[in-house]
């Protein structure tokens, strides 16, 4: 893998991470998942961070799926590194401290829809195209694709997308919830993901994480250990030095400014 088939950039507490393989889609081979997974824990322990945002090179994908030429001559046994480490990639964003947003300009199909799924929060561009075609090489998602997408849109149309290998326009990804928002061009999604990780990178950090861990216990933990869990991180946030900040900042009505402590 060259070392440019993803980038790195940090901007004013805000990571990017690039797939840069546009002749390919963005399709995500055995290395770029490595490097991935390397740059997303680059950005965790990076105390400067506070957002991390996932994109691809130019206006055509975000990722198009994995790199098919990497299933030839694959069998069950050998097959199974490839979609462990995937997995494993999809886990580590979701439950990474800092929220990692993804920023969708064109195909986003197989393990690409299912690393954007794995994100806090999915903005697309208007041409912007959603998938689980698997199906059709005979297969089946395998980075979590089948776990993720019936908790996000539910498991009637997840079924749907899975069995038919369909793909479904931006506009039909926000009516069923797989995204947050469209933007009319690519250029509007830049601008509008800037917006948005600018705005969550001048938020108290610790509450972040701990309202990100708590969120996420609604899928994992049943719903009186998710409860227990959030009065504790309650309880939690008001021992941080950002809670003081923000309680006399509102009461004295001035901008809040936070030390993520």
């Amino acid at each position: 893998m060259s070392e440019q088939d993803v980038l790195y950039e940090v901007t004013d507490g805000i990571a990017t991470i690039t797939i840069n393989r546009p002749k390919k889609y963005n399709a995500l081979n055995i290395a770029v998942v490595k490097r991935l997974r390397e740059l997303f824990e680059q950005a965790e322990k990076d105390e400067s961070v506070r957002v991390v945002v996932l994109t691809g090179t130019g206006e055509k994908a975000f990722a198009a799926g994995a790199d098919i030429t990497e299933f030839q001559g694959k069998d069950s046994k050998s097959v199974r590194a490839l979609a462990e480490n995937g997995q494993a990639l999809c886990t580590y964003i979701e439950s990474m401290s800092k929220p990692v947003i993804a920023a969708v300009n064109g195909f986003a199909l197989g393990g690409g829809c299912e690393v954007a799924m794995a994100c806090d929060i999915r903005y697309a561009s208007a041409n912007a195209r959603f998938g689980q075609p698997e199906i059709n090489l005979g297969i089946i998602p395998g980075f979590g694709g089948t776990v993720r997408l019936p908790r996000l849109v539910g498991l009637g149309i997840a079924k749907e997308l899975v069995y038919t290998g369909d793909q479904i326009k931006a506009e039909e990804a926000l009516r069923i919830g797989l995204v947050n928002r469209v933007f009319d061009s690519v250029e509007a999604l830049r601008a509008g993901v800037d917006e948005l990780a600018k705005k969550l990178s001048k938020k108290p950090g610790v509450a972040i994480r701990l309202a990100k861990q708590s969120l996420n216990n609604a899928w994992a933990l049943p719903i009186r250990e998710s409860l227990d869990f959030e009065v504790n991180v309650f309880c939690e946030v008001f021992d941080t030095e950002d809670m003081v900040e923000g309680v006399d900042a509102f009461l004295n009505k001035r901008e809040p400014h936070f030390k993520h402590k």
